[in-house]
Formats: structure tokens, sequence, C-alpha cells
């Protein structure tokens, strides 16, 4: 190899670098020359001395850099084939480059430094503590050099401490050799990092004043920072004992940097660090030094200096890092105080009480909410919230939450001083808004800690708001709500306010009456306050819906006076009917029907909750609604129903069969008079006449206001809704006792369940014919015949509201428009509207019938048939969206409460063909969805043809979880799993996704899962289906049908003779979902846990599973022989669980899918070295490993 040779080679290098990095390169000469640089690092045998020549101190530093990542690239991929000496000519010119390589340290690039730094951290893991034992003792000699050496130390001890501890990205032995000799010399290590940050922070002291030492000043401050960052990648993990040794010397000097403008953020995020150390109690308790004068005047000064120069945002993040450190000590003194550490209430607890006050008290939202955790802690301790300190606090945070609670700092606004920091912290106005909902949720907890301490402060605070809030003018702000002229929007200052005082109210007021005795509750200032919210009146949507709140919050005095009942009844009943304008033709807005709707469910929640208290007003009660009712028009149907519903909770009151049966008929006579009309039968049994009577095909000139077929449309809703609300409410009387004497207890079932028989099942039966007809109708109106047939205005009536669109594709609503538009905008979206309620609230009563009328209904006639010939009907034309709450509303519920005598005769009917249509539909979905991928293709037959793929896709998804969720709750028993009954939710998928998941041993079949699984048909689709889905591509799906269904199914069928093939092929279907899941932690865990389970249980009867193992790519066919032998051979000892778990694992490993960022990746391979540490383990003489004669790297470098 020639100078000339290397010379040549380098100048070309040059070349190709500066036309890759040249913004003026054409792609192919970039692509050319990144070809020619990429192969030189692979192939070229003189790779070092090109990669020094270019890494030297006369280049550019682009060119720098590349010679830099020549080495770098030896390092990692060539080092187990270099030769001896090379590797020590090598590592000895890297040493030169740092000890006289490089630029100043003000002047040199950070990239360089960067890359330097990472070879020699690659030659560490490649040879120390072995056949390098003087690393330490050089990389100090080389610090002693100056400031430049130095920064690039802690550069290294750094990236080993992050590559070794924090990323673990080295083999498990090199791991472990490093961890332990870092440990081993920490006390070295930790004794560097800190004189070097006490000299150079001393330096910079004394100099920064003077002009004309400024660079070196600046210097100085270099190595601070650098020691800083370095220290925080050890504080984590290092013991304890060395961050509290010599007097917690270490947090002294961190807590005095805090007032050092430049080194300040990197000092309180390493104070943070050790201040949220776990670990044994004994230990920690040296931490409590923090609340000592020194260091909280430290933290108290540095707070009020950076809070007191407006807002900058290097001040701002590390205030927030201040404020985290008080939120970690609090944590800290919560857990180490009343445990066994005799640790007492710091004397500063009361100025620790402060100043965290003042961060609560911050106009900064996010700095606001930071501290809530805490509060929550401190109110709960058992020893802190009886101190007086602490007590004397909570008025003081009360107070504090009165002003928080206000949802003021958006960030495009300028209302409040909070904006301008929501606009470091958010991005738009929505997401500050999500911020702000959780916030108060969780204000609203700890403020409800707060009054457990002291119920009253809260509740007259409460009562002196309110009363402001009922006195104070309205103030609209400048934005005039579209619901009428000066009305309030959701962003007017007086609304703002209301919403803060009402959240506050509910919230003190509802855990006064859980904390205070019966006598102890200040009665009179309550009805005193529920008298003025009364009297109160306002034609302000949004205002009312707040006064209507504080009704409810007040409500629970009124049973120490009943006197005041109908007082709250008709301040209700006149909400009911609320409008801004009386007799507007123009649709309601959403702000508008919030208030009714909010009536109604007070109406209904005072019903519910205090049904005793209502019932001697159940006539008047009565007479209101009937009222109401008369007018056709006065109501929505909803709101009809929600006031019948009311009365029907009362009727569960009477505790009488037939008194309630009577009622409920009386109540019921205009339902059944209108549905079982000739006419209403004949439109509910016929599509044709449906579509006609509805009005869906018409065309309409004016679609905003003109809706001629409103008011039939409005009858089938008054009659459904009736139907389910009475369904859902109407019931039996709880204790038996009084079930028995009021008529309702029929006696007990063979498996000892008692029997009762509910007052509506008569009426609902005889209505129940018509309704099915109306599914059967509403299922075929998908038919495409029947599609055609609806009128231009609504060829899309039957397709999803953008609402649900919007939903299941996560994007969020337009804030204002939530308030202020139209409930619908058009009668198209209307009928939309009506389709979709309907479709939902009819197969609602179905779920509601099974654990409303019990035995009446489950022994209908032929109810599986009907069933099947009405809700299953026509499926293959349903929609996805159509066809997920119908899973979940009807027959999940359905399944979930038929108790086992009906097993035989409807469920296992009713499941067996729709589990095998589910499995046949998912399939092919899966199957379009897959190909799709693989195509493709440009499809411009849409207008959005990406958004219409994305929501397709979506629904499958959702539709899977709900198949597979529905298939867990018939067949697997949940006391080994936690069962998750209320449906995947259309949100984040990840938080589901734990890394580390064994599923529990005792997942056992229910009776219904076994009874299933002895029907051959119904058993081969839930199987199927489970094991096809591994492979479909939905991580959360995947993952809960390995964990809790696949082997409870498979187990049930073992005994059994199963076919190989069959056994080949769940064994495949494993294999394959691990092929597209694997690259998920939660995932993989689960099937390589599930694999394992089945070729353990099934390999000694099955030879097949061990010709799919052998195709698995790259398995080692020694290490597979090994496996079975130890498997198949019952005498040998077992290995332990894990082990044989780790091992399997490995086999498989070829067949674990990657992510698509570590597909490509070339492979680092680090050898392990002679072990350090023998079994037995003789006290490791520190000085042998820093041998102090100079010969250092060549001797030991034999292998």
């Amino acid at each position: 190899m020639s100078a000339e040779q290397v010379s040549g080679l380098c100048e070309q290098l040059v070349k190709a670098v500066t036309v890759i990095m040249d913004p003026a390169s054409t792609q192919r000469y970039r692509l050319e020359a990144l070809k020619f640089c990429e192969e030189f690092k692979e192939k070229c045998p003189i790779c070092v001395p090109c990669g020094l020549k270019l890494a030297e101190k006369t280049q550019t530093a682009i060119v720098r850099h590349f010679g830099l990542q020549i080495l770098e690239h030896v390092v990692k991929y060539r080092w187990n084939n270099m030769p001896r000496l090379e590797k020590v000519y090598l590592k000895n010119n890297v040493m030169g480059l740092i000890s006289s390589g490089t630029q100043s340290i003000l002047e040199e690039e950070s990239h360089i430094k960067d890359v330097l730094s990472r070879i020699v951290v690659e030659m560490i893991k490649r040879e120390w503590p072995q056949h390098w034992p003087d690393m330490l003792k050089e990389l100090d000699t080389l610090s002693k050099q100056g400031e430049t050496q130095t920064e690039l130390v802690m550069f290294i001890l750094l990236r080993l401490a992050e590559d070794v501890v924090t990323f673990q990205t080295l083999p498990t032995q090199r791991r472990r050799d490093i961890q332990q000799t870092l440990t081993q010399n920490m006390e070295k290590i930790f004794s560097f990092l800190l004189n070097a940050l006490q000299q150079n922070v001393n330096k910079y002291r004394l100099m920064k004043t003077d002009l004309a030492q400024e660079p070196k000043a600046q210097a100085n401050c270099r190595v601070g920072i650098a020691a800083l960052n370095t220290l925080a990648g050890y504080i984590d993990w290092v013991a304890l004992s060395h961050i509290t040794a010599d007097n917690c010397k270490l947090l002294e000097m961190l807590c005095l940097l805090l007032n050092e403008p430049e080194l300040q953020v990197g000092a309180a995020e390493c104070l943070l660090i050790a201040v949220s150390r776990k670990g044994k109690l004994e230990d920690r308790k040296p931490l409590m030094v923090l609340f000592g004068d020194v260091a909280m005047h430290c933290i108290l000064s540095a707070a009020q200096t950076a809070d007191g120069e407006g807002l900058v945002e290097k001040h701002y993040v590390f205030l927030k890092r201040l404020c985290q450190v008080l939120c970690a000590l609090g944590s800290q003194l919560c857990a180490l105080l009343g445990s066994d550490c005799d640790v007492e209430t710091p004397a500063n607890f009361g100025k620790y009480l402060e100043s965290f006050l003042a961060f609560t008290t911050h106009p900064s939202q996010f700095l606001r909410s930071s501290t809530q955790i805490t509060w929550g802690a401190l109110f709960r301790h058992e020893v802190l919230s009886h101190d007086p300190l602490l007590l004397a606090v909570v008025p003081k945070y009360l107070r504090a939450s009165m002003t928080n609670l206000v949802k003021v700092g958006f960030p495009s606004k300028a209302d409040s001083p909070s904006c301008e920091y929501s606009r470091f912290d958010f991005d738009s106005d929505e997401d500050f808004n999500a911020f702000f909902n959780s916030f108060r949720a969780q204000q609203g907890e700890v403020m409800r800690m707060a009054c457990r301490l002291d119920p009253l402060t809260g509740f007259q605070m409460a009562g002196e708001w309110l009363k402001y809030q009922l006195t104070a003018p309205v103030d609209t702000g400048p934005m005039n709500s579209k619901t009428g002229e000066g009305l309030c929007s959701i962003f007017s200052p007086s609304f703002v306010q209301w919403d803060a005082m009402t959240f506050f109210s509910e919230s003190v007021i509802s855990q006064m009456f859980r904390t205070m005795d019966k006598d102890e509750i200040p009665v009179n200032d309550g009805i005193d306050l529920l008298q003025l919210v009364l009297n109160f009146e306002t034609k302000d949507p949004l205002i009312l819906s707040c006064v209507l709140t504080n009704v409810s919050a007040l409500f629970p005095f009124v049973t120490y006076r009943p006197e005041y009942l109908p007082q709250v009844l008709s301040k209700l009943f006149a909400s009911v009917t609320f409008e801004v304008v009386e007799e507007s033709k123009a649709p309601r807005t959403r702000a508008v029907k919030n208030v009714r709707r909010h009536a109604c469910s007070s109406i209904i929640k005072m019903c519910r909750d205090y049904p005793q208290l209502v019932l001697p007003n159940f006539e008047m009660l009565y007479n209101h609604v009937k009222q109401l009712l008369s007018n056709e028009l006065l109501l929505t149907q909803m709101e009809k129903c929600a006031l019948m519903e009311a009365l029907v909770l009362i009727s569960n009151q009477f505790k009488d069969y037939e008194r309630q049966k009577a009622f409920l008929e009386e109540l019921m006579a205009p339902v059944a008079g209108l549905w079982l009309s000739p006419e209403m039968q004949r439109v509910l049994s016929d599509p044709e006449a449906f579509i006609s009577y509805v009005g869906a095909d018409n065309k309409i000139a004016d679609p905003v206001l003109e809706d001629p077929s409103g008011l039939n449309r409005s009858r089938i809703s008054f009659c459904v809704y009736t139907i389910l609300g009475v369904v859902k409410r109407a019931r039996w009387p709880a204790a038996t006792e009084e079930a028995k004497a009021g008529g309702f207890f029929l006696g007990y079932l063979p498996s000892g369940t008692p029997m009762y028989r509910n007052p509506c099942t008569e009426q609902v039966l005889k209505l129940f014919d018509n309704l099915l007809a109306l599914i059967r109708t509403h299922n075929n109106l998908y038919m495409p015949e029947m599609v055609a047939r609806l009128g231009d205005t609504f060829a899309k009536a039957l397709d999803m509201l953008e609402v649900e669109k919007n939903a299941i594709l996560g994007l969020p609503q337009p804030l204002l428009e939530l308030y202020d538009s139209p409930v619908y905008k058009t009668v198209l979206e209307r009928m939309q509207g009506f389709f979709c309620t309907l479709y939902d609230n009819c197969f609602h009563i179905l779920g509601n019938a099974g654990p409303s009328m019990q035995q009446d209904f489950y022994t209908v006639e032929g109810l599986a048939t009907q069933l099947l010939s009405s809700a299953f009907n026509n499926l293959n034309n349903i929609p996805d969206y159509r066809l997920r709450p119908m899973l979940r509303v009807f027959v999940k519920p359905l399944v979930l409460s038929c108790p086992s005598e009906y097993y035989e005769t409807l469920v296992c009917p009713m499941l067996g063909p729709l589990f095998t249509y589910l499995h046949l539909r998912l399939s092919q979905k899966w199957q379009v969805i897959n190909q799709r991928s693989m195509l493709c293709e440009d499809d411009a037959a849409d207008d959005n043809p990406e958004s219409q793929e994305m929501l397709e896709e979506q629904l499958v998804r959702l539709l899977t979880r709900e198949v597979m969720d529905l298939a867990t709750v018939c067949c697997v028993s949940k006391k080994g799993v936690e069962q998750n009954t209320t449906a995947a939710v259309d949100g984040d998928d990840d938080e589901a996704m734990a890394t580390e998941v064994t599923p529990p041993a005792n997942a056992e079949l229910t009776e219904l899962g076994k009874c299933l699984m002895k029907q051959e048909d119904v058993c081969t689709a839930v199987l199927i289906t489970a094991y096809t889905s591994l492979s479909w591509k939905d991580t959360l799906s995947c993952q809960r049908t390995t964990t809790q269904l696949c082997w409870p199914l498979l187990k049930q069928v073992l005994p059994g003779n199963l076919l190989p093939d069959a056994v080949s092929w769940f064994f495949t279907s494993v294999l394959k979902g691990l092929q597209v899941h694997g690259q998920h932690d939660g995932c993989m865990a689960a099937l390589v846990h599930l694999a394992f389970q089945i070729y353990e249980a099934l390999r000694p009867r099955y030879g097949e599973l061990k010709a799919v193992m052998e195709q698995i790519p790259d398995i080692q066919l020694d290490s597979l022989e090994q496996f079975d032998s130890k498997l198949l051979n019952p005498t040998l000892q077992k290995v332990a669980d894990k082990r044989r778990k780790d091992h399997f694992k490995r086999l498989i490993s070829g067949c674990i899918g990657k992510p698509i960022g570590e597909q490509f990746r070339k492979e680092v391979h680090i050898r392990n070295l002679p072990s350090l540490f023998k079994k037995v383990k003789p006290s490791l003489d520190t000085d042998a490993l820093e041998n102090e004669d100079g010969e250092g790297f060549n001797v030991l470098f034999e292998p």
C-alpha cells in the first residue's frame, strides 16, 4: 500500500463526498458518488489509512466527518477479522486524533466530536476491560491536556453508558462484563466527573465577567455542560450511594448550579433524575437533604429569577424541569414518610408547599397541570393529610383551582396570559382542548381529595362563586353565537366562567355529601343556593345547561326538604321544551338540543337515584308528561321517550305487579295503537312501502327546510324509542321478599336461579313481530334493487354520517361547530341520522330483551329461527359499519345474559351460522386489503379514494375486533382474563399493546364455549377464525386473540383425533402471525408463547410439527434436534420453563417479522471475550485492571 495509492483514492473520495453534499448535483451523479463511497467502505483493503488521511485537521468538516465514518465502519464491521497490530495502529491513531487531531472546543463541529467519541466507544465495546485494561487511565491522561480533550472524554463516557445500560445494544456477556467493570470503577468515574465539573465551573465563574477572557470562560462552560450531560447518563442507574456520597456533595453542587443561567437546565435535569430514583427506601433517605435550607433556597430563587425574566423558551424549559423536581421531591417524601425509615416531616415543608403552589398558580396551563398528581398524593397521604401546614394550604389550592378550571389559553387567542405559554406547548386549539379536558378531569379528582380534608370550605367557595355568577352581567365577548344574537359561544367570557364554576360546584358538593355526617350538612345554605338557581332565568342555551347541572348538583339537599321537589320539577320541565325563538322553523342548533336533552337526562337521573323521593309526586309528574306528549310537534321522539323512561323508573317503586302492568299498558297504548295499525304493519314489512313512507324516494327542491315525510319518520322513531325505554327501565324489585309480595316471583330454574316476571313483558311481546319485520325490512334496504329506488336527494341516505366517519378516522371536530351548527344541516343528513338511529335502537331492544324479560323472551316460540330470518337476513349486503353495532349491542348482550338452559335451543342454533358467515366475510375482506397493499393500484373512481380506502380498512379492523371479542366473550371464562366488555374503542391502538404477555394459565372455556365446541361446524368456524386472524394486519386483535382465545379453544379439541394436516395448519398460522406482527413486542411475546405451547403439547404426538420447524428460514437443525430430544425424552429432568422458551424463540427467530427499519440493516457482530467473572468470585484487585506498565494495548491484545 503506497502513499500515492492512498492519496489518489482520497482525492476520488473527496470529489464523491462533495458531489453527494452539493445541492446542485443531479440525482444520477449523487447516486453514483454514493455507490462509490459505499463500495469503498465495504470492499477496500486500505480503509484505515484513507480514513485517517481524510480525518486530518486540514480537510473540510464534511470530508473529515466522512473519514471518521469510514473508521467507525471498520471498527463495527471488520474488527473481528483485523490483525492485532492493525487494531493497535487504529486505536493509537484515534487516541491521537482526540489528543491533537481536532480543532479547539469552541471551533470544532459537534458532529465531528460525536463520531470521534462513537469510534472509541465501539472499540471499548469490543476490547474493554480484558484486552484494554488501561482504557480509563488513558482517558484520564487525555483529559489533562485541556478542555477540548476533556469534553471528548465526557462524550465517550456518556455514549458508553447509553449503549451498555440504557439501550443495551450489545450481547449479554459483553454487556455484563462492561457494566460490572464500570460499576467497580464508579467511584473513580464519579470523582473524575465531579472534579471536572467543579474545576470548570469555578474557572468559568472567575472569568465570565472579564471580556478579555470570554473564549476561555466559554470553553470551561462547555465542559461543565458536557459533565452535566454525562452525569445525567449515569445518575439513573448507579448505586444511590455514589449520588449521596460525601454528604450529598453532588446534590449540593447541582442545587448551587441552578442559579447559573448557562448550566441551570443541565443541573435541573440531573437533579430530576436523582430525585426520581426508585430503590430501597433506606437508600433514598439522604435525598431528603433537598428539603434543607440551602437546597430549598436555591430551588426557589432559581424559579423566581427564571420566571421574573418573562417568557423566554430557555427559561420556560428550565421552569418545567424545576417543577418536575418539586413533584419528584413530593413523591419521595410521600414514599418515605410513614414508612419504617423514621423520616419526619421536613422543617421546610411549609416553604415547599408555598413554592409548589406558585407553580399551580403560574400562567402556564402546562405547569399547572404538572403539579396535580403530586397534590393528589399529598392530600391522600396518611401522615401528611393530617399535617396543619397541608390543611392550611387546602383553601389556597381550591382558590387556585377556581382560576385553573377556567378554559382559557387557546394558542390562537390572546385573551389571557396563558395563551403565549400555550403557543410553546400546543400545536393547535384542538390539541390544547384535548389537553385541557384531561387536565380538568384530573383537577376534579384532586379537588375531591382536598375537600375530603376540608369539605365545608369547598362548599362555601362554591356558594360564593355561584352567587357571583348568578348576578354578574352576561359578557358574550367579540364572537356572537350563530344560535342567536347576544348569546354566548363556547369562547364567551361569561360561558367560560359559568362552565368552570359549574364543574367546581359539582365536584365539591358531591364530595361534601360523601364526607360529612348527615347532621353536619349545611342544609339551609344549600337550599338557599338551590332557590337562587331555580329562580334564575336565562335564554342562553349554554348558560342554561350550566344552570341545570347546578340544579342536579344541589338536588341532594331536597332529600332533607322534599317540599322543594315540585319547584325543581317545573324548572326541569320548562327546560325540556326550551327554544331560543318560540315557534321557529329553523333547525335547532346543537346547543339548544343539548339543553333539552340535559333536562331530560336530569329528570331520568333524579328518578333513577331518588325514586322514593319522587314517588309521592308521581301523579304530578305523570300529568306533566301527558300534557307534553299531547302535542305531537312539541318534543323530539327522543325527548318524549326520555320522559316516559322517567315515569317507568318511578313505576318500579309501586312494587305491585298488577298496578305497574296496568300503568305500562296505559302508557304504551298510543304506541300499540300506532304500531299495530294495518297501515304500519304494511309499511314495516315491505321495503318499498317503507322507503316511500319515510320519504326516501323523493327528490326535494330545498334540502334545508323542506321535509314532507318528517312526521312519518318521527312516528316510527317514537314507537321504537318507547319500546326501548320500557324494555330498558321496567324491572321487578331487587329484594326477593318484595318481589314475592308484589307478585313478580315465579319460582326457580333447575340451576337454582330465581325467575321473575317483568310487568312490561306482555306489552312488549305484543309488538315483537312487527319489530322483527322492521329489522328484516331495514336489512333488505341494502339490496341493490332497493338502493336503486332511493330518490336523487337521498341516494346516500344509507351511508355513514360524517361525524361517524371522522370518529373512525380519528379526525378532530372543529371546536365551535360542536355547539353552533344545527344538529342536521340538510334533510339528507336527517335521513341518514334516522336510519342510523333506527337500526341501532332496534338492536338495542333485542339486546335488552333477554336481561329484561328473561325466560319469557328466551322461550318465545321459534325465537332462534325468527332472529335468523330477520336480524341475520341479507347480511351479505349489510356494510361493516352496520354489522359492528349489531354484534355489539344485540348478539353480545343476548349471549351474555342467556341462562344455560337455553343454550341448545337458542344460542347455538343462532351462533353456528353467524360464526361461519363472519369467518367467510372477514377472510374475503382481508384478502382484498392484502391484495390492495401488494398492488397499490390507482383507483380514481371516488372523489377521495385514499380516505375511502382508509375508512374501509379501518372498519374491517374494527369489525375484526368486534368478532374476536364476541368469540372470546362466548367461549372463554373471565377468571383468567381481564375481559374487556366494552368493545374495542375506535381510539389509539398503542396503549393496549403490553410488551410482556404470558396468558393466564387458567383461561378456561365457559359452559357456552364447551357447548359451541361440541358442534362441529361452530367449532371449526371459531377455531379457523381465531387462528387465521393472527396474520391479519391488526395488532390489537392479534394480541387479544393470541392471549385470550387461541389456546383455550385448541386445548378443548386436543383430546379428540386431530388430523396431522390440521395440527400443522394451526402451528403454521401462529408462525405466519409472527411474520406479520413480530415487529411489535407485545404481539411477538404472546405469539411465541402460543407457538411454544402448541409445540410442547403436540410435538410428541405429531412428527409433522418438526417438518414445519425445519422450513423456518435460517433454522439451526442441530439446535432443533437438541430441543426435540429433550422434549421427547420424559426421563430427562425438565429445564426451567424460561430457558426452554428462550431456546424455542431462538429456533423460530427466522420467521419473526422485523420493523422495516431493521430489515435491511447490516448485522454488527461483537465477540465475547474470555470471561472476567468465574463462578467463584474472588475479590477483584482493581489495580490489576489498571495495569501500571505502559506497554498496555499490544500486550493485552493476545487472543
